[in-house]
């Protein structure tokens, strides 16, 4: 007899197989580069620090209705939690939402769509999966 406990990690092996079959596709996350050169210019908001690319994988992709005209474009990611919680702590985040917060957003098919809404899926008070809207 499985443990309730276990439900959480039974339940990310499953979503992860889940998305790999769904086409296994990578979701790069952009992140804001904190580290600037030490010098006048950089200090004044001369010097643009760059960015940081992070793929999450595997993931899955949904194309949704804009609600509106000021969006052309709204997507929706389904991201291994795995990925995610390998990311949080490779990039020392306080955690997946803090992760996504400081995010300047998703980088998709050459396109950086704003994220609008993070929600992480649980059981077992495990999360499994993280549904991630983005728009253009």
């Amino acid at each position: 007899m499985t443990d309730w406990r276990d439900s959480g990690a039974a339940a990310t092996r499953a979503a992860d197989a889940m998305l790999q079959a769904m086409g296994g596709e990578t979701v790069t996350l952009v992140l804001p580069l904190v580290a600037l050169p030490n010098d006048p210019s950089a200090q004044l908001g001369l010097v643009d620090p760059g960015v940081q690319q992070l793929t999450l994988s595997p993931a899955a992709t949904r194309t949704l209705n804009a609600p509106n005209r000021e969006l052309r474009k709204r997507m929706e990611f389904l991201i291994s939690a795995t990925a995610v919680s390998a990311v949080v702590v490779a990039q020392n985040a306080a955690s997946a939402d803090a992760l996504f917060d400081s995010a300047l957003g998703v980088l998709y098919d050459g396109e950086l769509l704003r994220i609008q809404d993070v929600v992480a899926e649980y059981i077992a008070g495990t999360p499994y999966l993280y549904k991630v809207t983005a728009g253009a």
